[in-house]
């Protein structure tokens, strides 16, 4: 008998996911609670408000029924704003198998806990083995996926069967996934590379070249793992698909939302407005407030989060920003790598 395979929630990633599902032959249950969105699926195959004209697999089936969703799955694959994670974890709690495969896909921490994905799930479904919670991270592009453009990414878990559980579900001919075992890293390295890329978005707005971006993404990087090694992360994993692969990925493309509300914001567009004219979520603009807090808790210099944050939420202008991080106090650029080991991998 064939597993119940659930993805929540409907946007451009969740659908594209249950799309690699459905190609690897699983019927695929796709949770919205928009009705029309859910009408539009199940009568025309498409997803037109995030992956217009995109057929879709009619192996995918959308439901606005959480309980239909969750109840008696074996996998569940969660797409949710990270500010969404905690209360969507609530609800499905009555629901869930003890001994489901929970996976979450979302890159951020929730504001005002400052936790990761993870440790929200763990509060939320406390008779859940939280050593089988599986993220999944990488390069990826859903606009790509859905066309089987060749995709890696990485799924970590504390249990090699969880993560190898996942992996055997959704790796295929275009869609290859590799296992990690550290959680840690794997989350916030998915998390802290959608600030760099805002910055990305800012310096091309600002027509600053190919040299800056270069540097932005190199001292970004450095970041990420000052703050990530800090936090229990192996700096390995800073050097792989959720670190630099992420990374490039994010920064380089107008694909990525957090690349053009960057974009958007060098010339000239109030935050507010931008975030209004994306149309969905924006996680680099809430991971930048967290991870400005998270490098206060830890006591970690972060200058490219700090100056994002005075543009984000002070309203510094970008060009003062980018004036203010090349005018610091000189230094040497390795007494900035977070640890020997991460040096070693950069020789």
């Amino acid at each position: 008998m064939s597993s119940k395979v659930s993805v929540l929630v409907a946007g451009s990633w969740g659908t594209a996911l249950a799309t690699v599902l459905a190609d690897n032959g699983k019927q695929v249950l796709l949770w919205s609670r928009n009705e029309e969105q859910v009408r539009e699926i199940n009568e025309k195959h498409r997803n037109s408000r995030f992956l217009p004209d995109v057929d879709l697999s009619p192996l995918i089936v959308a439901t606005t029924s959480l309980q239909e969703a969750v109840e008696g799955a074996d996998t569940i694959i969660l797409v949710v704003p990270s500010s969404g994670m905690r209360d969507v974890a609530s609800q499905i709690r009555p629901y869930l198998k003890p001994d489901a495969l929970l996976v979450h896909a979302t890159k951020g921490f929730e504001t005002g806990t400052l936790k990761r994905m993870t440790e929200v799930l763990a509060d939320e479904l406390p008779d859940m083995d939280a050593s089988r919670f599986v993220v999944l991270s990488g390069p990826s592009h859903a606009e790509e996926v859905i066309r089987q453009c060749p995709t890696t990414v990485v799924v970590a878990a504390q249990d090699l069967a969880a993560a190898e559980a996942a992996q055997d579900l959704m790796i295929n001919s275009y869609f290859r996934v590799y296992t990690n075992p550290d959680v840690a890293g794997v989350e916030v390295g998915g998390a802290l590379k959608n600030i760099i890329a805002l910055g990305a978005g800012l310096t091309d707005g600002l027509g600053f070249g190919d040299n800056a971006k270069a540097a932005l993404l190199t001292r970004g990087l450095a970041e990420i793992a000052r703050l990530g090694t800090t936090m229990g992360a192996n700096p390995l994993t800073f050097a792989g698909l959720a670190g630099i692969g992420d990374l490039i990925v994010t920064c380089t493309s107008q694909h990525s939302r957090n690349w053009r509300a960057g974009n958007k914001l060098a010339k000239g567009t109030p935050l507010e407005a931008v975030l209004q004219e994306m149309g969905m979520v924006v996680e680099g603009v809430k991971t930048t407030k967290a991870a400005y807090e998270l490098s206060r808790k830890y006591d970690v210099t972060m200058p490219i989060t700090d100056e994002l944050y005075k543009v984000l939420f002070e309203g510094k202008s970008p060009q003062l920003a980018a004036q203010d991080l090349m005018g610091r106090v000189r230094t040497h650029e390795l007494e900035e790598v977070a640890t020997d080991a991460l040096t070693n991998v950069w020789k």
